[in-house]
């Protein structure tokens, strides 16, 4: 068709629409990120929760609690006076003095070599504990022995009768057994170191006790007085020869020569009755079960 060259040319575009779903807006995400950033909020509160002491959630509640506001007098003072947000206020330095004092710094104190205080304290404290059941380990070890001791003595029918003749107590040397005379009944022939039957018996039973044990041992011999109370010069001798000769008994009744530590005579030197120096009862072996110093384990 022909266009006269002064009418305009008019230009019809068709825009054709496709099939797919067009956006909705972008409202949608915003909700999404508000969701996102409220759970994570919650699981950060949880994890908090599970993490810190009761302390810590005591002092946290107290931060945001309005009573931890702490107030005091500004202004004029008086009915009138303003109130201001003390040292221990909410907004004062972001944290709650009680928050301050729940793990207090200890004190770094140090010895001249370097070596804290406190760690060589703790290290004296399980030192002499130890110490302490060790002592109490041997102090329950002397007694079982001496039970052992007297229960054989009542056991067998030959020791029954000699039983009175055998002391055992404790002393701060150890576990001490004494083998004494009595009236009728001596342990040595007259002026003589050779033990008589009755003093062989005890002290192989004795050494089945001092078997039981680790401890090293001293044999001491004493003897009593003469009748006017003086000490013989022989006393010494004869004393010495009866713990040796003792000593000899109690090895060939299977004690072990290196625990017997002293052997030695004291005359009668240290009486066991001191009021009266010449009783029979003087006249005795004495056996010391020595208490041993505790041998710590490596470290300590």
């Amino acid at each position: 068709m022909a266009v006269s060259g002064d009418q305009p040319i008019i230009v019809i575009k068709k825009v054709k629409k496709g099939g797919g779903h067009g956006h909705h807006g972008g409202a949608w995400k915003v909700a999404y990120a508000d969701f996102v950033t409220a759970m994570m909020a919650f699981f950060l509160l949880m994890w908090l929760l599970n993490t810190t002491s009761p302390e810590q959630k005591q002092g946290i509640a107290d931060y945001f609690a309005p009573a931890s506001i702490s107030s005091s007098t500004s202004g004029s003072g008086g009915i009138l006076g303003g109130t201001s947000l003390g040292d221990d206020g909410a907004k004062a330095d972001g944290k709650m003095s009680v928050i301050q004092q729940m793990a207090p710094e200890a004190p770094k104190e140090t010895d001249k070599d370097g070596q804290s205080t406190a760690s060589a304290n703790l290290d004296s404290a399980s030192e002499q504990a130890l110490r302490d059941a060790l002592a109490k380990k041997e102090q329950d070890s002397f007694a079982s022995a001496a039970q052992s001791l007297r229960q054989s003595l009542q056991e067998m029918p030959e020791l029954a009768e000699l039983s009175k003749q055998i002391l055992i107590d404790q002393t701060p040397e150890g576990l001490r057994i004494q083998l004494v005379d009595q009236d009728g009944r001596s342990m040595f022939k007259e002026n003589s170191r050779d033990p008589n039957d009755r003093a062989r018996i005890l002290l192989r039973a004795v050494a089945k006790v001092i078997n039981q044990l680790p401890n090293r041992i001293t044999i001491s011999g004493h003897t009593s007085a003469s009748s006017a109370g003086k000490r013989a010069d022989s006393d010494w001798a004869l004393s010495a020869g009866r713990a040796d000769a003792s000593r000899q008994i109690l090895r060939g009744a299977g004690v072990d020569e290196d625990r017997i530590y002293q052997v030695s005579g004291k005359a009668n030197s240290e009486p066991l009755y001191a009021d009266d120096p010449t009783l029979p009862g003087n006249r005795r072996i004495s056996i010391v079960l020595l208490r041993e110093k505790p041998v710590l384990p490596d470290g300590l």
